[in-house]
């Protein structure tokens, strides 16, 4: 068990690196000559820099938590059919779908893309709702870390600095926007690239320290198996052909919408900077081919933090430990819901209920029935909770009407009675929606409470450190995601005439600060009230769920017309918003309104009777604490509407082809210095090279890294480990303990060994790529000031500039 408070020495490995990283974030200024610079890098990066970044940006407190909700309610076996998707993902890859034609647009930002296929008004309206839903999305991120960090670190609620008395949960937000904030300033997309890269050799030996330590704490055999194996029929974690019940998390999320969304939403979320930065098409092409083999070790740690979680919150060696966690999540809980006054004595009693828990802990063997989805030691420990709150909310809403109705002695009149009906009905939807917010903070902060418990000195602040480095570039990245829309897309086009370089890049500077400013308030009063996965989804859908057809059919279909554009994201923003709604005030509004009017009989006939030809991949049915239709399910539908509705509108209204060769700078209009080979080769010797996506640019490296991306994904990953897999599986099914090895061998040995080795090629290459990049800034002698992302008659006028 770790000490109650970190070490100077886990300070030391936490505060170090970090100020070197800031430190290299402002040496970055000297570098910033131009507008291009400060939003593309001048686009001078190499593939490597592009990867090792994204190796920091990838892992995120906010991501690691999310996956450990997933993992926790529905474990590994799932992830099984994901590779059913592995050609689909393949050859998206290697054939640069989207970001290729993307970057071949030389939009600096998305909108700049969208007012070169579209309109300018379009361009206003569609970057300020992107901005917007992912404002709303990602505002919830320093929250989460702040929570993350004072339960980990074992920080006061509050402190006193000259006089005041100052919240640390709030301190906490403040310190960590700022430190992004600063790096977008000193920088922006070059400065962003440069600390992550250099955060991503630091984040890859840190990721291997910790799986070697989570693989020595646990034993696979005598740990591990027996918990993972303990689930009811239906339920496996372990085995794929038994996963027929999982309710939010199932193969429909898995295979479905995840195919759906790798093909559709490829291009939702580009224009961020770092994807137009590329010396050309064809490096940001390979960086997106490298990016498959970058997860390995990130998945593998992902993994086993789940599995460090799940094994000691769930084993009967660690349940004297695992009560104390889960005692402390639930006070911590309580103590951020309940800290309104009136619930002071509703949440001593909670307290009271807590306290009273004894250690729990699940005896493995025949006649003991497993562990459900609905019925674990977890779900055991909140539904004592969950009976407490309606129990003291309706407690005090009876007195209320006994008080009320004193007066009327034996005769109260029916009109009061139904208004007393509602009153309870009223207590028990807010028990219900106080409930469903302790749920959620008990379960993103199960891994900090953890951790605490279980790491060793120096182990503790390296892993402190880890998650602060990934908590660091995904709050830049996202700010300067949402700062560079907003600047480029939304108050640019009211400049026809430009700003200067100086004044353009103080502007986006103000815009920064501004979102920064947003998401401090947005974390402090919006209440998260579902799975994080699930919560930045919906909160995405008023974007997602039309502008999939708005990209892909604005960068591959000519008869695309700017009428289907409006029509397809303005549907999708008006039900996303409806949804929005409804899922944010079921358990307090909704379904009481829906019960005092007893239609909940209906609805729910209603919705069991749309969601029946699905079978068990989704099941809607009324509930008093979750709403029916769950985000992905949402999404899915909403997305297959707006692309047919663009279609039709299309098609309708398209009067002339766009020229497509102008914005894609090909043919006529292709650049003098790029050359571009847009043919494939479909001959009987060349099919295969254009199938995987090979062409004339590539040199023998690239040919070599394309190949060994094939066979190690296509050939072994999916022929020989998940076809042979399943075949034999049909005719000879493994048991768990076959499922057990497979588990072990495909999720965690291989991956290991594939970490091993692109853990020092990609250190190599990025050095190398991150010493390119400082020479060839430093050598450049002329910067075109057009390059601002302003768009003239559909054409960039750093083009009309070239031309």
């Amino acid at each position: 068990m770790n000490n109650t408070y970190m070490s100077w020495i886990d300070w030391a490995i936490l505060i170090i690196p970090v100020l070197f990283v800031m430190f290299m974030g402002f040496y970055s200024r000297r570098y910033v000559r131009g507008v291009s610079d400060f939003l593309v890098c001048g686009r001078v990066c190499g593939r490597y820099v592009l990867n090792m970044g994204e190796v920091a940006y990838s892992l995120s407190i906010i991501g690691l938590v999310t996956y450990i909700e997933i993992k926790y309610k529905t474990g590994f076996a799932l992830g099984y059919w994901g590779a059913v998707l592995t050609p689909l993902t393949l050859v998206l890859s290697l054939t640069g779908f989207v970001t290729y034609r993307f970057r071949e647009t030389k939009a600096m930002s998305l909108g700049q893309f969208l007012e070169i296929r579209y309109s300018r008004s379009f361009r206003i309206f569609a970057a300020a709702l992107r901005s917007l839903a992912e404002m709303i999305a990602n505002m919830i991120m320093p929250s989460i870390a702040a929570r993350f960090f004072i339960r980990m670190l074992n920080l006061p609620e509050q402190f006193h600095c000259l006089g005041l008395t100052i919240p640390t949960f709030e301190a906490l937000m403040i310190l960590f926007l700022t430190l992004a904030v600063a790096l977008i300033c000193f920088g922006g997309t070059l400065a962003l690239v440069i600390t992550d890269t250099i955060q991503g050799m630091i984040l890859y030996p840190l990721l291997i320290c910790f799986a070697i330590f989570i693989l020595c704490k646990f034993s696979w055999s005598q740990e591990v198996i027996p918990v993972m194996q303990d689930r009811a029929a239906g339920e496996s974690f372990l085995n794929p052909f038994d996963v027929t019940k999982f309710r939010d998390f199932n193969v429909f999320t898995m295979v479905i919408a995840v195919a759906f969304n790798a093909i559709f939403h490829r291009g939702s979320w580009l224009g961020d900077g770092v994807s137009c930065a590329a010396k050309s098409a064809h490096e940001q092409k390979m960086a997106s081919l490298l990016a498959s083999w970058r997860y390995s070790i990130i998945n593998v740690f992902y993994i086993l933090v789940a599995i460090c979680l799940i094994v000691f919150l769930n084993h009967r060696h660690f349940a004297l430990e695992a009560n104390v966690v889960r005692q402390e999540l639930a006070t911590r809980a309580l103590a951020d819901v309940l800290k309104d006054g009136k619930y002071a004595d509703t949440r001593a009693k909670v307290q009271a209920t807590i306290d009273q828990l004894q250690p729990q802990y699940k005896e493995i063997g025949e006649g003991v029935p497993p562990l459900s989805q609905n019925d674990n030691l977890d779900t055991r420990f909140l539904e004592h909770i969950h009976q407490t709150l309606k129990e003291e909310r309706r407690a005090v809403a009876q007195s209320a009407i006994d008080q009320k109705n004193a007066t009327y002695g034996d005769d109260i009149p029916e009109s009061v009675q139904q208004e007393d009906r509602a009153a309870l009905i009223d207590a028990e939807g807010e028990a219900n929606d106080l409930f469903k917010q302790c749920r959620t903070l008990f379960n993103q902060l199960s891994l900090s409470v953890t951790m605490k418990e279980l790491l060793p000195t120096g182990l503790f602040g390296a892993f402190a450190l880890l998650l602060f480095l990934a908590m660091l570039s995904t709050d830049d990245s996202r700010i300067f995601s949402a700062t560079l829309t907003i600047a480029q897309d939304c108050i640019l086009p009211f400049f026809p005439k430009g700003l200067t370089p100086q004044k353009h890049v103080r502007m986006i500077r103000l815009v920064a600060i501004g979102i920064g400013v947003f998401f401090f308030f947005g974390s402090k009063y919006m209440g998260q009230l579902d799975y994080i996965q699930f919560f930045v989804q919906m909160a995405c859908a008023m974007w997602l769920a039309g502008c999939c057809p708005v990209m892909i059919f604005g960068l591959y279909w000519k008869k695309g017309t700017t009428q289907a554009a409006w029509t397809a994201l303005i549907t999708g923003m008006v039900a996303s918003f409806v949804y929005l709604m409804l899922q944010r005030n079921w358990a307090d509004y909704v379904y009481p309104f829906l019960d005092k009017q007893g239609w909940v009989p209906a609805c729910d006939s209603v919705l069991h009777f749309l969601s029946k030809p699905f079978g068990d991949w989704i099941v809607w049915r009324m509930h008093p604490v979750d709403f029916p239709v769950n985000s992905v399910e949402f999404n899915f539908f909403a997305n297959v509407f707006t692309i047919l509705l663009y279609v039709v509108v299309s098609l309708l209204t398209c009067k002339e082809d766009f020229n497509m060769d102008r914005m894609l700078h090909r043919g006529a209009y292709e650049d003098p210095g790029e050359h571009k080979v847009l043919k494939r080769d479909w001959s009987p010797k060349g099919i295969f090279k254009s199938i995987i996506g090979i062409t004339p640019e590539y040199t023998r490296g690239d040919r070599a890294i394309a190949y060994g991306l094939f066979a190690n994904t296509f050939i072994f990953s999916f022929i020989i480990i998940f076809l042979g897999s399943l075949i034999w599986n049909i005719h000879w099914p493994w048991t768990n303990e076959g499922w057990s090895v497979y588990f072990l061998i495909n999720n965690l040995v291989i991956p290991c060994v594939i970490a091993a080795i692109t853990s020092v090629w990609f250190t190599i290459g990025g050095v190398k790529d991150l010493f390119d990049l400082f020479r060839t800034l430093a050598k450049r002698t002329k910067v075109n000031v057009l390059d601002d992302g302003r768009v003239e008659g559909n054409v960039s006028l750093a083009d009309k500039d070239e031309n």
